[in-house]
């Protein structure tokens, strides 16, 4: 899953971006409201976690412009204010929740779950594919009842062909919400994590992960030609 952070304060940012991807998710750092509104515009990401008080606008003023826009993104908004009416006001610009500086990171990372089952549709916290099932809260991944020992990267790129099971996903795709902005669109990065992710995935089972040549992969159950 794919984040945008948007937080003018380096040292807060560097912060929860390491530990955001520690726990799997590809994480954008914007800092500042016109630099956090054109990255929400041009890309597509699953959550934005924008704080209240950006430089040059402010995160009402660019969570009022990205759902004026029509952005239906999940956004959680961070900010020092812990007035009623600052809470409020974030909500009706259009934020789906708000949490308080100083917070725990245990708890941001219970809302940023919380809000990507949400999405734009209500997303189960299990995901099984046939033997295969993802507990997308613990990030435990096991096959057949075997846990199975995967690497940050390994994991979000199969919760992303999890959460599109039966669907053919492109290389764009995955790129869009799997890495982050500094990834090479010429590396052969996704091809090896799709080869690395076989050999744990599948190795003495039936074959769950496919390429579709041309078109990009899936993760659906039953026989290769159903």
């Amino acid at each position: 899953m794919r984040l945008l952070l948007a937080e003018d304060e380096a040292a807060i940012a560097a912060v929860i971006a390491k530990g955001l991807r520690e726990q799997s998710y590809a994480v954008d750092v914007a800092p500042t409201g016109p630099t956090a509104l054109h990255e929400a515009s041009t890309n597509e990401y699953d959550l934005l976690i924008l704080d209240v008080l950006l430089p040059q606008r402010d995160g009402f003023s660019v969570c009022r412009e990205l759902r004026d826009d029509g952005v239906a993104t999940p956004i959680l908004m961070l900010t020092a204010r812990d007035a009623v009416h600052d809470r409020v006001r974030g909500l009706d610009s259009g934020a789906d929740d708000y949490l308080t500086k100083p917070f725990d990171f245990e708890e941001l990372l219970a809302r940023v779950r919380a809000l990507l089952r949400r999405g734009p549709s209500l997303r189960p916290s299990v995901i099984a594919v046939d033997d295969l099932v993802l507990d997308t809260r613990t990030r435990r991944v096991t096959r057949g009842g075997r846990p199975l020992d995967l690497t940050a990267k390994e994991y979000a790129l199969l919760e992303y062909l999890a959460r599109r099971q039966d669907e053919i996903v492109t290389r764009a795709e995955i790129a869009e919400h799997v890495w982050d902005a500094r990834f090479d669109a010429f590396s052969n990065r996704i091809e090896v994590y799709v080869q690395r992710l076989r050999r744990k995935v599948d190795d003495g089972h039936r074959p769950l992960i496919r390429t579709r040549r041309g078109e990009g992969y899936t993760l659906r159950a039953g026989d290769e030609d159903a």
